[in-house]
């Protein structure tokens, strides 16, 4: 009887395992399908989270402890009827936004505390008990009794939370609570990833931008106007603003008027008619007279308005404008002008916007300042030829920065030193974190070897090894490698983006393993006994430069680096030894078997390793 029991145990802890791999690989599976909304990742975590654990509710959190207010990202429910209705309701919550308060909200708890939060019955809490409104909700109409809030974790701290209910009293078990740590951290990986995907289009976005404003500057040597209509537009959408303009101050100082003009609207100015006193206390003057930007979130909350100013009045009522932002357009620290954009509804702008419109009021004074320069030139040799000497100095300039750039290829890897030259920015080099697939190899007998060959004999094998190595790392397309003697280290998806970090790195000691049985051969002739071992993991690491000028390198530390190196010395002769991450990540394609757990040098808890039996599955 006992060992039915216990096998029916064993068969339920199975099925459990079975379903929650194949719930992680569904959301692997749409993260890597997700890159530019986290939205359908949340539901399937969620859905995951709250049909595995029993739950009858799941949501999930965003805000960081710093945050005055947490948001609702998305919310499951087990009923489909409810569910409907809830996905309509999440603009309505957050309308009304919950407070970072980790006295009233379990969630800001775990957020705030940066761990998981486990109550076994709300009823029983102090916040039900004198009443607090959303317990009462959640207890009384809702009919949820316990909860568990699982915060999600990223370099920074933690940025939201996952939150079960379950209708009946009792804790989660603690394999529940580790599978929603496991999806918390699927979550942060989908953020990120959408993150810097929107990152790079905005980039993209913005030197597009810069090359067409440029384009219409050097096309534009007469009449600064086209270019200011390409700076407005871009500066409008861009920035998410409906309505954009462009003003400039008269040579005397006194006075300025409106010269271009995006976006509907604007029926209280004309371009190129309204002229208005520099000594007004409209917003665009303030601007230019103080050579300050200057940002009202709510024209409504000004004194002018309530004082009934009519340019105030006017703005807001027959414009309809809420949000201004002016940036003054700068020559030799004087104002010559202002960019000014608009928002019908109250959104301030962010300081990566302003800092954006001011690189676009910079180029319009550069465009203004052509357009004067060059017909002043018409008439003037003298002047062609400065001109044709500011000219050579910006070459200069930009010839000392493709020369700065190409000294990083001298103490860089080729392929970060290249991405570096591409991005026009040394960010990258800084510290970051980064989910890597980590390769170590080297060469067993390879000490015994040097005790007995001759000088020349060792340096004839190394180079050998290192140039047929070298020849698949870049074939197979790693971001980075190092080699110190016999030993590599070859890291993928960073700073080259990859899809299959796992299966990429395996791919890779498959094929070095082949060629190494090959080299291996001929030296056995030679009478030389070498052996080639591999170790493969998978796991997030900081990753960036370590060392002064001139003397850098770019790598990575962290767990998956440990790991990966201990596996490799564990490796015998013509083994590839996986983490149980990569294994797990790998394994639709290449079969391994558990060799056991193994406590791993450096490593506090064991780590159960796994051996690659063959190639690639088929």
């Amino acid at each position: 009887m006992q060992q039915g029991a216990d096998r029916d145990s064993l068969l339920t802890e199975l099925a459990r395992w079975q379903e929650r791999e194949r719930a992680t690989r569904t959301i692997l599976e749409v993260i890597s399908r997700s890159r530019d909304d986290e939205a359908p990742v949340f539901e399937a975590i969620l859905d995951s989270a709250r049909s595995l654990s029993g739950a009858t509710t799941a949501a999930l959190m965003l805000g960081r402890p710093e945050d005055e207010h947490l948001r609702l990202a998305a919310l499951d429910h087990a009923d489909p009827v409810m569910a409907a209705a809830v996905v309509s309701e999440i603009a309505q919550i957050n309308a009304t936004p919950m407070k970072m308060d980790p006295a009233v909200h379990v969630s800001a708890r775990a957020i705030c505390e940066g761990r998981a939060i486990h109550i076994a019955d709300m009823r029983e809490t102090p916040s039900y008990l004198d009443g607090e409104p959303s317990f009462r909700l959640m207890v009384d109409e809702q009919g949820l009794r316990s909860i568990l809030s699982v915060p999600l974790m990223d370099a920074r701290g933690a940025l939201g939370a996952i939150n079960l209910h379950r209708k009946v009293p009792g804790l989660f078990r603690d394999d529940e609570i580790a599978m929603i740590e496991t999806f918390a951290a699927q979550a942060v990986i989908a953020i990120e990833k959408v993150r810097q995907f929107r990152e790079v289009r905005t980039r993209l976005e913005r030197e597009e931008a810069s090359r067409e404003i440029l384009q219409a500057i050097s096309a534009s040597r007469t009449d600064p106007a086209p270019v200011f209509d390409v700076i407005l537009r871009n500066a409008a959408q861009l920035s998410g603003a409906p309505l954009a303009n462009l003003c400039l101050l008269n040579a005397a100082r006194s006075h300025w008027h409106l010269v271009a003009h995006y976006g509907a609207g604007l029926r209280h100015l004309a371009i190129g008619k309204t002229t208005t006193p520099l000594d007004r206390e409209l917003v665009p003057a303030v601007a230019m007279r103080t050579a300050q930007i200057v940002h009202i979130e709510d024209l409504t909350d000004t004194d002018l308005y309530r004082q009934g100013d009519p340019g105030r009045v006017a703005m807001v009522e027959v414009e309809g404008m809420r949000t201004i932002l002016c940036v003054p357009l700068l020559s030799e620290a004087r104002a010559i002008g202002c960019i000014t954009l608009f928002r019908r509804e109250v959104k301030g702008f962010t300081a990566d916007e302003i800092g954006l419109v001011e690189t676009f009021a910079a180029q319009a004074v550069i465009a203004i300042e052509n357009v004067h320069q060059f017909r002043a030139l018409q008439d003037k040799t003298e002047e062609v030829q400065a001109l044709n000497a500011s000219l050579e100095g910006r070459v200069q300039e930009q010839v000392g920065e493709i020369e700065r750039m190409g000294r990083l290829k001298r103490f860089l890897p080729a392929a970060v030193a290249d991405t570096v030259v591409s991005s026009g920015s040394e960010t990258m080099l800084r510290s970051h974190r980064a989910l890597l697939g980590v390769l170590f190899c080297d060469i067993r007998g390879f000490t015994a070897f040097c005790e007995t060959a001759e000088p020349e004999e060792t340096i004839e094998v190394l180079q050998t090894y290192h140039r047929e190595m070298g020849k698949l790392i870049d074939a197979h397309g790693a971001g980075v490698d190092h080699r110190m003697g016999d030993g590599i280290m070859v890291l993928f998806n960073d700073p080259l983006p990859c899809d299959d970090p796992a299966g990429d790195a395996v791919r890779l000691a498959v094929a070095m393993r082949a060629r190494m049985a090959e080299l291996c051969r001929g030296w056995k002739r030679m009478g030389h006994r070498l052996g080639f071992g591999v170790g493969v993991s998978l796991g997030y690491a900081t990753v960036g430069m370590v060392g002064f000028e001139g003397r850098s390198n770019y790598t990575a530390s962290g767990t998956a680096i440990n790991i990966g190196a201990r596996l490799c010395d564990m490796a015998e002769d013509g083994e590839i030894l996986l983490s149980t991450r990569a294994a797990i990540a790998v394994e639709d394609g290449f079969p391994s078997v558990s060799v056991g757990e193994v406590t791993l040098k450096g490593i506090r808890e064991p780590v159960e390793v796994f051996r690659l039996t063959g190639g690639a599955a088929g």
